[in-house]
């Protein structure tokens, strides 16, 4: 069984900063992927950010490279997205999600479908 807990979103106004937190919890927490996606109203959840629990292999989307930053603290299970220069467009439900087959692929796989896991999402809203 994994957990996923989320924190740390809110209302920003554009050109501020967040921190999203996923605390993660499951005996095989090491063979996993961790990612981020969004999803905003009307739209699919995609992906935002990702890395393998083991060490390396983080991942960024286009969109946020630059901006965005994703890193894991193991004495605390939690993976971080570190959310700067947020703009308006970045408006969505964040969630953290789970690929427990991760360390079968070479990288970071992005799908959605790939994810077993998920959060509860939290909401990042950016006033412009």
């Amino acid at each position: 069984q994994v957990q996923l807990v989320e924190s740390g979103g809110g209302l920003v106004q554009a050109g501020g900063s967040l921190r999203l937190s996923c605390a993660a919890s499951g005996r095989a927490l090491s063979t996993y992927t961790l990612g981020w996606f969004r999803q905003s109203p009307g739209k699919e959840r995609v992906f935002v950010a990702g890395l393998r629990w083991s060490g390396g292999g983080e991942s960024l989307a286009d969109s946020v490279k630059g901006r965005f930053t994703v890193s894991r603290d193991y004495a605390k299970n939690t993976v971080y997205l570190q959310m700067n220069i947020l703009k308006p467009e970045d408006t969505a439900v964040y969630y953290c999600a789970a690929d427990t087959r991760g360390s079968l692929w070479p990288g970071v796989r992005s799908g959605a479908g790939a994810y077993d896991y998920w959060g509860q999402g939290t909401q990042v809203t950016v006033s412009s």
